[in-house]
C-alpha cells in the first residue's frame, strides 16, 4: 500500500477571466470567458495527489459560505479525506482573482480569508496520529503554521516537501526541516535574494546548488517548459518535459508537487518521480483552470 500523503495548506475559489493580454498597472482591459474553479495551492496539490491515486488527507480552513462547501466537495470527489478541512464562522473562504491571457501566462491576486486562520494548534491536532509518509506544504497560510507543520512532520518521520510559493524569504529554521524544496524560477531567485526574473537551463545547476547551501538536502527546480533540475548530494540531473501548447499555466506547479508525492509514496526513485510529475504538469497546462486541469492517473500513465 502506498505511503500516506498529508497536505497542509490553502483552499481558494478561483475567479478566472480570460483576456487577450494582461493589463498594465492602472489599465482596464476587456475580458472574454469567466469561470469559478476550485483552487488554492494546498487544495490543488491534494486534488492532484488524490486524482493520481494517492492516499491523501487535506488540512485547512474554509469559510461558512457556498465557496467553502464547493471547495470541500471538489476535494472529496478526487478521493481526498477532508475531515480536517473545517469551516470558520463569519469568515469568507479564500479567493483568488486570476487573469489568464491567450498564451497561458497569468496574474493572480489571493485574498486568503479563512486560510489566514489556520493555526499551529490546528496542525498539531491534525498531524497528531501521522507516522511516516509525505507532508506537502506551501506558503498561502501563516508562516508560523507552515513552520509548525514542518517541525511536527520531521518529528514524526515524514518526508517534508515545501513548495515555497508565493515567493518570499524564509527563515533558516524552516528550511532546515525541509527534505525536498520545489521552487520555480522566480521563487528560487527570491530565496537567494537575487533580482533576476528567470533561470536559464545553463544556470540551473548553480542556482539549485545555492539553494541546497541554504540547508535543504534535495532541490527540484521547476523550469516551466524546460522541465526540472534535480540537485542532491548524489545527483545533478536535468529532466526535460514534453512540449505542449500552453493554454493555462495555473496549478501546473501544484500538479507537479502532487504527482511527485504520489510517485514517491509508491516507492519510485526520485528520478522516476520527477519524470512522472513532469508528465502530469505538461498535461495540466494544456487545459483551463486549476483543479479542472489536473489529469487522471490513466492519462499520465498513457503519456509515459
Amino acid at each position: 500500500m502506498p505511503a500516506p500523503i498529508i497536505v497542509v495548506g490553502s483552499l481558494n475559489m478561483d475567479f478566472v477571466a480570460q483576456v487577450d493580454r494582461l493589463p498594465l498597472p492602472g489599465e482596464t482591459v476587456l475580458g472574454g470567458g469567466f469561470r469559478t474553479i476550485p483552487g488554492g495551492k494546498g487544495a490543488n496539490q491534494a486534488c492532484a495527489a488524490g486524482r493520481l491515486g494517492g492516499r491523501v488527507r487535506m488540512v485547512g480552513r474554509v469559510g461558512d459560505d457556498v465557496c467553502g462547501e464547493q471547495l470541500r466537495a471538489s476535494l472529496g470527489a478526487a478521493g481526498v479525506d477532508v475531515d480536517a478541512v473545517r469551516s470558520i464562522d463569519a469568515t469568507p473562504s479564500g479567493v483568488a482573482l486570476i487573469v489568464v491571457q491567450a498564451n497561458g501566462q497569468n496574474q493572480i491576486v489571493v485574498a486568503g480569508g479563512a486560510n489566514g486562520l489556520l493555526a499551529p494548534s490546528d496542525v498539531e491536532s491534525a498531524l497528531g496520529d501521522a507516522e511516516g509518509g509525505y507532508l506537502l506544504l506551501q506558503l498561502e497560510t501563516p508562516l508560523d503554521t507552515v513552520a509548525a507543520a514542518a517541525a511536527i512532520g520531521k518529528r514524526q518521520g515524514m518526508t517534508v516537501i515545501l513548495d515555497p510559493a508565493p515567493a518570499r524569504a524564509l527563515p533558516p529554521s524552516l528550511l532546515a526541516r525541509v527534505d525536498i524544496l520545489t521552487p520555480n524560477e522566480s521563487e528560487a531567485l527570491v530565496l537567494l535574494g537575487r533580482r533576476e526574473a528567470t533561470v536559464s537551463l545553463e544556470e540551473a545547476p548553480d542556482v539549485a546548488r545555492a539553494l541546497r547551501n541554504l540547508g535543504v538536502s534535495t532541490v527540484i527546480l521547476k523550469l516551466g517548459g524546460n522541465g526540472a533540475f534535480l540537485s542532491s548530494a548524489s545527483a545533478q540531473q536535468h529532466f526535460a518535459t514534453s512540449r505542449v501548447d500552453v493554454l493555462d499555466a495555473t496549478a501546473a506547479g501544484d500538479t507537479f508537487n502532487g504527482a511527485l508525492a504520489v510517485a514517491l509514496a509508491e516507492g519510485k526513485s526520485v528520478a522516476d518521480a520527477i519524470a512522472f510529475a513532469n508528465a502530469a504538469a505538461s498535461l495540466s497546462v494544456a487545459r483551463f483552470g486549476a483543479q479542472a486541469s489536473i489529469p487522471t492517473r490513466a492519462e499520465v500513465d498513457a503519456r509515459g
